[in-house]
């Protein structure tokens, strides 16, 4: 697998891989964090209006995925993930660049996000791309084992 053989879109995400990709995600979080943690959105949630939800494919296979949420002032970034056959191929970066862009694009002044402090790896690459540590915001709780982090996009 390389960099150049992977492809971002938007897409919907009752895609029965894609699903599974979601599952693969919470599994692994169900691992770091009890469920009282995890504000993780499911299929539905990521099927409204206000959401963006991108897929990053190699060849047909999904990789990788992320959120585009749409919120009062700010979006956040949601459902991050990119399965183990596919890191190292900088497709957090990817995926992180794209939702960026789509957020420029609708001038929408700010990304957010909340990550848990067991993501060492997630957290190095949000600060690497501009993100610095915030309070709480929405409706999360502060507090661990839970990070917020902003960037200002204008």
């Amino acid at each position: 697998m390389t960099e150049d053989s992977l492809k971002i879109a938007p897409e919907s995400p009752d895609q029965p891989e894609v699903i599974a990709l979601l599952e693969a995600s919470d599994a692994y979080m169900a691992t770091l964090y009890p469920p009282e943690n995890n504000y993780l959105l499911d299929v539905a949630d990521l099927m409204v209006p206000d959401i963006i939800f991108l897929v990053a494919r190699h060849t047909s296979v999904a990789v990788g995925c992320a959120a585009l949420a749409r919120r009062d002032g700010y979006a956040e970034i949601k459902r991050m993930f990119v399965s183990p056959q596919a890191r190292g191929l900088k497709l957090g970066r990817r995926l992180l660049d794209a939702l960026e862009t789509l957020a420029r694009a609708e001038a929408i002044p700010a990304l957010m996000l909340e990550a848990g402090d067991e993501q060492p790896e997630a957290m190095g690459l949000y600060a690497s791309a501009g993100f610095i540590r915030r309070a709480a915001f929405g409706d999360y709780p502060p507090g661990p084992p839970s990070v917020f982090m902003e960037k200002r996009l204008r």
